[in-house]
C-alpha cells in the first residue's frame, strides 16, 4: 500500500507501507519511495531509523500489537519535524545537525524538496 505525506515545504513525499501476514504482532516495513534529505531516512534505499520508544511520547518500549498504522504513521510525521541527528542513516545530514548547522541543513532539505518530492497541487498551495 502506499501513504503520500505532505510537508510544509511544499514536498509531496510516497511511502511504500508492507504490512506481514502477521500484523499487528510484527510492525510494518515502511519505506520513502519519494528520495528526502533527512538524517533518520536513507537516501538510497528509503529506509527510516524510527525507534518507537523515542517518538512520539504515547509509544512506548518498541513494538506492540497495540499500535496502528496511524500511529506508526504519526511517528513518521513527528521524525520528520523533529529529527533525531544522534542515529543517521544518512550521516551528512546528521552531522550538518549535530554541528549545529540548521540553517545549512534546511537549506538542503529545502533544495532536495524541490528536486525529488513533487509540488503541491495549486488547490492545496493557495496558488
Amino acid at each position: 500500500m502506499r501513504a503520500i505525506f505532505y510537508t510544509g515545504e511544499r514536498g509531496r513525499f510516497e511511502l511504500d507501507i508492507a504490512v506481514p501476514k502477521n500484523y499487528p504482532l510484527r510492525p510494518p516495513k515502511i519505506y520513502f519511495i519519494t528520495k528526502i534529505f533527512h538524517p533518520n531516512i536513507h537516501f538510497k534505499t528509503g529506509e527510516i531509523c524510527l525507534d518507537l520508544r523515542s517518538v512520539p511520547p504515547q509509544l512506548k518500549n518498541a513494538w506492540s500489537a497495540v499500535y496502528t498504522l496511524q500511529s506508526v504513521c504519526r511517528s513518521i510525521i513527528a521524525l520528520l519535524s523533529h529529527p533525531e541527528p544522534d542515529s543517521p542513516l544518512n550521516c551528512d545530514c546528521g552531522n550538518l545537525l549535530r554541528s549545529g548547522d540548521v540553517r545549512g541543513y534546511n537549506s538542503l532539505a529545502r533544495m532536495y524538496t524541490k528536486l525529488y518530492a513533487h509540488a503541491l497541487p495549486p488547490s492545496l498551495t493557495g496558488e
